[in-house]
Formats: C-alpha cells, sequence, structure tokens
C-alpha cells in the first residue's frame, strides 16, 4: 500500500506540473506584446531562493501598502513590468482550504459533501454523499489545475501569475484562527505565511477576510486582530489603506458580521469603549458584511468603517442586489462609511447544494460578469471586491477553468467557446477603467 501511494502522489505531482505548464502557455497568449514574454518565470523556486518572510515581534507600523503602497513592492524586475500593473484598490476573495493527497495526505475540500436542504421533503429528491476527487470534485466547473493542493508552491507561483495578468491588486484570503477550520476543510492559518511570500514576489498585498469561527465575539476578535498583526503586520504583503484622516491601517473584512449584535461589536470598534481597538497598535479599517437594508444602521451604530456585500448572485440579498448599490453608496459617503461592492462572474453551486437552482446566474459568456463590473462603477466605490479568485465549490471562480468530462452525478461547466482566461482578461479590463475612473473622480 505504501508503494501504490509513493506511485499515486508521484503521478499526481507530475500531472499538476503538466496542468501547470498548460496554465502558463494559455496565459502567455494573453501578454502584451513585448521582447521577453512576462510569463518565462520559474514555477518551482529553488528551494535556497531566499523570498522573505513573516517579522515576528510588536505590532508597529511596518511595512506595507495605503494608496499607492507604501514602500512595501518589490522592485518590479523586467519579467513583472511584462504584467500589467496592480490595482491595489480592487480586491479578490481568496481561498487556501485546497488540499491533495501529494501535500495533504488526503483531499480537502474538493470532496466536499452534497449538502441537504432544510426542509427534509425537498432533501429527499437530490443525491447526498461525498464526491470522489480527482475528476469528480465539489463543484460546477474544473479547474485547470486540477485538484490542487494550496500548499502547492508551484500552484501559489501560478495562481500569483493569473492575479497578476487580471491586474489585481489585493487578495482578501478566507482566515481561521490556528488550529481552527471551516466545517469541511483543515487549519488554513500555516499557509499564510506561504501564500505572503508567493504574493510579495509579484508585487501582490494581502488582506484578511475573518471568517465566522467558533466561539467568535468581540474578544476573541480583539485577540485574533492582536495575532495577525503581531505575526503577519510586518510581512511586506501585508495590506495597509491610508484612511481620510491620513492613518495608514490595515484592512480586514468581516465576514457575516451580523451574527454579533451592535453593542458587541461597539466594545471592539467603538472610541467610547475601553476594550476598543481605536488608537491602539491593533486599530484596523474593519468592513461588515451587509447582506440585509436594516444592517446599514446596524453596521454604522457598531463602529464599523464600512461595509461590502460579497455574494455574487444578484437580487439573492438586499446588499448584493445591484440596484441599490447607488444608494448603499449614498448612505455610506452621508455616513462616513466606505463601501465596497462585490462582483462575480456568475454563480452555480449546485454541485455542493443540488437543490439550489434559483441562485444560479449565468455566466452569459462574460455579459454577467461585465454588467456587475458596471453597477460597482456608478457606485464610484473607493475599492470594489471580487467574489471570488477561486471559490470553486459556488462557482463564483476567475481563476481559470477547462473544460472537462461529467465523472460525477452532472456535466462540468466551463468558459467555452472563450479561452480559460477569460475571466481575467474581463478583469484585467476593467481594472484598467476603474483605475481611469477613480483618478477622474479624484479630479
Amino acid at each position: 500500500m505504501a508503494r501504490l501511494r509513493r506511485r499515486t502522489c508521484a503521478a499526481a505531482v507530475l500531472a499538476l506540473l503538466s496542468l501547470v505548464l498548460l496554465v502558463a502557455a494559455v496565459l502567455k497568449t494573453m501578454a502584451p506584446p513585448a521582447e521577453h514574454d512576462p510569463l518565462d518565470l520559474q514555477l518551482f523556486p529553488h528551494q535556497d531562493q531566499d523570498q522573505g518572510g513573516p517579522a515576528q515581534g510588536g505590532p508597529g507600523p511596518g511595512p506595507g501598502p495605503a494608496d499607492p503602497p507604501l514602500g512595501s513592492r518589490v522592485e518590479e524586475t523586467a519579467s513583472l513590468k511584462r504584467f500589467p500593473p496592480p490595482n491595489y484598490d480592487l480586491h479578490a476573495f481568496y481561498y487556501a482550504w485546497y488540499g491533495n493527497p501529494a501535500f495533504d495526505g488526503k483531499y480537502v475540500h474538493w470532496d466536499h459533501p452534497q449538502m441537504a436542504h432544510w426542509d427534509p421533503k425537498v432533501a429527499q429528491a437530490y443525491p447526498r454523499g461525498r464526491h470522489s476527487p480527482p475528476d469528480d470534485i465539489g463543484a460546477n466547473f474544473y479547474p485547470a489545475l486540477g485538484a490542487y493542493s494550496s500548499r502547492d508552491p508551484a500552484v501559489l507561483e501560478a495562481h500569483m501569475q493569473q492575479l497578476r495578468t487580471a491586474a489585481i491588486g489585493v487578495i482578501a484570503v478566507s482566515w481561521y484562527p490556528p488550529g481552527l477550520r471551516d466545517d469541511n476543510g483543515e487549519p488554513v492559518d500555516d499557509i499564510v505565511a506561504l501564500l505572503m511570500n508567493a504574493a510579495h514576489k509579484y508585487s501582490i498585498m494581502v488582506a484578511f477576510h475573518i471568517e465566522p469561527y467558533k466561539d467568535r465575539d468581540e474578544t476573541s476578535m480583539l485577540k485574533n486582530v492582536k495575532y495577525i498583526v503581531d505575526t503577519y503586520g510586518r510581512h511586506p504583503a501585508f495590506f495597509r489603506h491610508r484612511t481620510a484622516s491620513g492613518k495608514v491601517l490595515p484592512l480586514f473584512y468581516v465576514y457575516d458580521s451580523y451574527l454579533l449584535n451592535s453593542e458587541q461589536w461597539a466594545r471592539l470598534l467603538k472610541h467610547t469603549e475601553s476594550t476598543s481597538v481605536r488608537d491602539t497598535p491593533y486599530d484596523a479599517v474593519f468592513l461588515a458584511l451587509m447582506v440585509e437594508e436594516k444592517h446599514k444602521r446596524d453596521i454604522l451604530t457598531a463602529g464599523f468603517d464600512g461595509l461590502y456585500t460579497y455574494f455574487a448572485t444578484n437580487g439573492f440579498s438586499y446588499g448584493s442586489t445591484q440596484r441599490h448599490w447607488e444608494s448603499i453608496a449614498a448612505f455610506c459617503e452621508d455616513n462616513g462609511l466606505l463601501f465596497v461592492p462585490s462582483v462575480g462572474p456568475g454563480y452555480a453551486d449546485t454541485g455542493v447544494r443540488p437543490w439550489n437552482f434559483q441562485n444560479t446566474r449565468n455566466r452569459i459568456n462574460g455579459k454577467y460578469y461585465e454588467n456587475a463590473l458596471s453597477a460597482a462603477l456608478q457606485a464610484k466605490p473607493r475599492f470594489i471586491s471580487i467574489t471570488s479568485f477561486n471559490e470553486w465549490h459556488e462557482g463564483t471562480q476567475i481563476e481559470m477553468a477547462v473544460p472537462k468530462a461529467a465523472a460525477g452525478p452532472a456535466p462540468y461547466l466551463d468558459y467555452l467557446p472563450n479561452r480559460p482566461a477569460v475571466y481575467l482578461e474581463i478583469t484585467r479590463k476593467w481594472a484598467a477603467i476603474f483605475g481611469s475612473e477613480r483618478q477622474r473622480w479624484r479630479d
């Protein structure tokens, strides 16, 4: 059995290397004309290559970006200059929870179970059970890199190349405290340093998307904000934002923030509270998730600095309904809040929620995504967030996907007749438009 496992792992590594080279080849076709191609980069860095790492010790101001980044970018090499410049006002939600036998000893998240509907009468009409990677995965699309591991340096390298090709300047990594995990995964905090090192190599910054971990409350949030700032705050890829008052602060997205009431959040976020992070070394920009319309007032009362909408399904929630964005933006402007609309290329999660067809949003060959980006720009936001770079379970990814023969209960979707990199190309186009519009709004 051990010999068979080694053969399987070796085969998996060789297959992954082939897929990575395929990704690089496809990205090559997107590159702007240049004397040297921007993707002539080493996919497997030398083990002795110094890529930096998170500094330990107190938070301090530390190096990090604002607007523009403050001295934290690596000097752009000739090869990096072949990529479009990163737009640090464009953030993509990033998931580092995937695993495979070669790097993790087993498949993680790719074997996601098919979830039961809450109504038993509805649930009995749909299949149950776990997916069986690598051919049958818990997703409606299939990644060009296969059922990869988020720990694989080659995968991180390929991801950073795709992000730079799309001109995305910041990734907001889904984060759980050390030792904690989501219901279907493993702890991810130990991957963050690897991710930040890879991001820094490509002048990409990393923010934190704090998930609703077990027993999250205002006390544990303070503890975990301190942990993040102390552990990662000196890393050159740690994202900071220059506020209207001139402060340069970390930025945190807080998912499902409504699970705590305004009074609880106020103890952490209001200047008047003795337990507040305000005007301490752990002060930050905190963005709450807005789902329902009433959350606007709750977010303001709680002391948050702004809000985001996350969901890629137009019409799923009040916050994700694009026709509401201009009025939400007006509310935020009147009350000194940041408004960060979240846009996505579509939505399809029936691979893990087989009964959820009503929330599917067809990509329409990129038109759905472009309409969402256009709607976001009309609201004149400070940042735009993208849901997502690689949330494969919900089919919101802009990461490269390839056609794949069905191996599970339903056929895979794909990006045809477009190329695997089509959503990177669309993102790159709108990153430039957003940058130009931001400049015009400032003028």
